[in-house]
């Protein structure tokens, strides 16, 4: 009798980052984003129906990088469990190095027809402040929009970490970063346009900001890095490195005694969120035209928390579909009642804490949810027999 081999050993499947529904839906995703807006706003008439506005591309946009920082927020808070409130900072940082580029390319066609910024002209500036050495280069500042977040993100995140703090002491130590940094930039004398940040942007890479060409691409990349985005972090959460951050959520303690240290694994999450946010910063300036400030408020870092929670943390779509819920909310109400906005964006985020802790898309999961869909698909089927 010949010898029976035994069977190779199977390597265990990895699983699949979307399944077909997904890829539908980020296929959808990137044609809207790449052909169907650039085609109803540059090519339909203006009087169709079917046109999309200037404003409307503006907004999607803006809203669109809103989604990008909420869906970094959604990976340090939502599977790491690390509440930040300082998230508004590395946003802004990205956007002042995009700015300080944008600047430089105004050139002389600022109003004092000089070779530097309006308002160092207006502070007497003989020269540029050494941390603007490079700032006429593209490839430099765009490695700047990574670097200035990611290193400041870093350095905190090493000390915060390596002494335990964790909790509601984590989350004050970050609104005061993001509060210190704004006085900061505030002060005239630190080469940040002071409380009027940049602004009256002309070109970008030689290209006027303000052409149709321009304002589309601006949008196209913007899009696409949102979707580059959503799916490098379904692969994060996904794999081993995603299992280890949500443990760390769940049972820090019991995560050390199984030899890993969290250290080095929420120092990665917190950086990596904190990069994600500035590239989204970088990308907002260009299109707002602006940057000051203001983007490093408390309340900008907390309105952040607040698209994660609206949307339903640890899902990575919930915090896009909470931020643009939420910001296309405000869009609506600051043009019609902008007194109320306010008092209604509160009553949203105590309406989800207290009603609905999953978020809209725990909503949609809800049992009661699902059956109601289902009993109304099967109505559907029988009218249709």
């Amino acid at each position: 009798m010949s010898a029976v081999l035994p069977m190779p050993a199977l390597a265990p499947r990895r699983s699949m980052l979307l399944g077909m529904k997904g890829w539908l839906g980020v296929t959808i995703a990137l044609a809207v984003v790449a052909v169907i807006v650039p085609i109803a706003n540059l090519l339909v008439p203006a009087g169709s129906a079917f046109h999309l506005s200037d404003y409307a591309v503006q907004l999607v946009a803006k809203i669109m990088c809103y989604a990008m920082a909420a869906l970094a927020m959604d990976l340090i808070w939502g599977y790491t469990g690390i509440l930040s409130l300082g998230h508004g900072v590395f946003f802004a940082l990205g956007g002042y190095a995009m700015g300080m580029y944008l600047m430089r390319q105004i050139g002389s066609d600022g109003q004092y027809r000089l070779p530097m910024p309006d308002f160092m002209v207006f502070l007497n500036w003989k020269e540029f402040p050494w941390h603007w050495a490079l700032s006429n280069s593209f490839v430099a500042q765009m490695a700047l929009v990574v670097l200035a977040p990611g290193l400041l993100a870093f350095v905190f995140g090493f000390f915060a970490f390596r002494s335990r703090i964790k909790g509601v002491y984590f989350s004050i130590i970050t609104q005061a970063m993001t509060f210190a940094a704004m006085l900061l930039f505030f002060r005239n004398e630190t080469g940040f346009g002071g409380n009027n940040g940049f602004t009256d942007f002309k070109r970008i890479l030689d290209i006027p900001i303000a052409t149709p060409s321009m304002r589309m691409t601006l949008f196209v990349i913007t899009g696409c890095t949102l979707i580059g985005f959503y799916l490098m972090a379904r692969a994060i959460v996904g794999s081993k490195f995603g299992r280890v951050l949500q443990a760390i959520r769940d049972a820090e303690s019991r995560v050390m005694f199984t030899g890993y240290d969290p250290l080095r694994y929420k120092l990665a999450i917190w950086t990596l969120s904190a990069v994600m946010c500035g590239i989204a910063g970088a990308l907002y300036v260009p299109q707002v035209g602006i940057i000051n400030p203001s983007e490093m408020t408390p309340a900008a870092s907390i309105e952040i928390a607040i698209w994660a929670a609206v949307g339903g943390r640890a899902t990575l779509i919930g915090p896009i579909i909470g931020a643009f819920v939420v910001n296309g909310a405000k869009s609506v109400f600051t043009q019609h009642m902008p007194e109320y906005w306010l008092y209604v964006l509160g009553a949203m985020f105590i309406a989800v804490t207290l009603f609905l802790p999953g978020g809209i898309v725990g909503l949609a999961r809800h049992p009661k949810v699902l059956a109601l869909l289902g009993k109304s698909a099967r109505k559907e089927g029988g009218a249709s027999s």
